[in-house]
């Protein structure tokens, strides 16, 4: 099978370049033939994984039915993505249609920067006709930057509106959990727990917050944005579409690994975090003690952090080297293609430009997957202590 895929792969060469170097040829195999292979053997096991994940959840909530749970524990024993959507459904609709919406304009603000190379500088083809009117070179020129300026303030509002509207369902989801926390603490007789309860509704609840304006619209607009622009680029040409994603396996192997070693450690830093608070609220032990214990929880927070910053700037330093070796491909194969008068100088130039947004929304979606991951690590952590509440 694979030296048939060989065989494909060496035809495509041939028929798509004039050229046989040796440096092209290779290139070329990995972003046909390597690339694709491990892309699609990573999204085949990341869909067994899931399947198998909810298959073993729903076997875990058959014998839960008979446990005596709070109003509150009984509100968030479901998923993440269920209590958010439930209690923000149709402000998470509203956001889903206002990304969608953005996304034609942000093709036109790829599509229009290749018109005004091509057409509007690099052609003395003037005046032309556009709709019965007689325009000039300089006059297209202007006109099409205009519709630029337009397009890009248009996306811009957008965004705008999509960002304020996030922060304002993310308050409205904090404000209604600090309240259910603080009401199911106040029901507590006789017990001093402001040491637990303290950190949870400053701290946890905000991270779990924010991500609720995110939890819908972020997936859908950074996600819709990197298929616009690889949508884009194989418009182009095909091959710098390939290229553009050819390095991406390597993220999607090395990244999660890297994740689940930092998720695995914020699970250990956030319950080092709350024995501290309950070896500082303790009154009972004595000072000598409560101090070493203190002291000692303190290093250990120090060591848990340094790890934590060792591995997630592992984590950035590779992300940042495959996105600068993106570029390389579209150098060797773009180049090449305007050398051979395949590919338009132009569209190149746009290819480039766009590919240089193209980072930015594969950024924000790997950084959804990591502020998920920790969400949903406090979220359990609340569910558990929740469900030692009263009522």
């Amino acid at each position: 099978m694979f030296e048939q895929l060989h065989l494909l792969s060496d035809e495509l060469v041939a028929t798509y370049f004039s050229h046989s170097h040796w440096w092209l040829h290779t290139t070329v195999h990995w972003i046909l033939l390597g690339s694709p292979i491990m892309l699609t053997g990573l999204l085949a096991l990341q869909l067994h994984k899931t399947l198998r994940f909810y298959l073993h959840k729903s076997q875990q909530l058959l014998p839960a039915k008979n446990i005596q749970r709070s109003k509150m524990h009984r509100e968030i024993s479901g998923t993440l993505y269920s209590y958010i959507v439930f209690n923000t459904g149709r402000q998470q609709v509203l956001l889903f249609l206002v990304a969608l919406l953005s996304l034609p304009l942000l093709y036109i603000t790829l599509e229009i920067p290749k018109h005004i190379v091509n057409h509007a500088i690099g052609t003395d083809d003037f005046p032309i006709d556009i709709v019965g009117i007689q325009l000039d070179q300089l006059e297209f020129l202007f006109g099409l930057c205009l519709l630029y300026l337009l397009a890009i303030s248009l996306n811009g509002s957008l965004k705008y509106s999509v960002n304020l509207f996030k922060g304002i369902l993310a308050e409205s989801i904090l404000r209604r959990l600090r309240v259910k926390v603080y009401s199911l603490w106040r029901k507590r007789q006789g017990e001093s727990n402001q040491s637990q309860v303290i950190p949870v509704i400053v701290q946890e609840l905000e991270a779990i917050a924010g991500f609720a304006g995110d939890i819908v619209v972020l997936p859908v607009f950074q996600g819709g944005t990197f298929l616009t622009i690889l949508f884009f680029l194989f418009m182009q040409d095909p091959l710098l579409g390939a290229a553009a994603v050819s390095l991406l396996p390597v993220q999607l192997i090395v990244i999660p690994h890297l994740q689940k070693k930092v998720n695995y450690l914020g699970r250990l830093r956030m319950k080092e975090v709350r024995h501290l608070g309950r070896v500082i609220g303790d009154h009972t032990d004595q000072f000598p003690s409560k101090t070493v214990s203190a002291f000692a929880s303190i290093r250990t927070l120090q060591s848990l952090r340094i790890q934590i910053y060792r591995r997630k700037f592992m984590m950035k330093g590779l992300y940042n080297f495959v996105t600068h070796m993106t570029p390389f491909f579209f150098y060797t194969i773009g180049g090449y293609l305007v050398i051979e008068e395949k590919l338009t100088f132009g569209a190149l130039v746009a290819a480039l430009a766009a590919h240089k947004d193209f980072s930015a929304p594969l950024k924000e979606l790997f950084r959804y997957y990591q502020t998920l991951e920790d969400v949903r690590i406090r979220w359990n952590e609340l569910a558990i202590l929740l469900k030692r509440q009263p009522g």
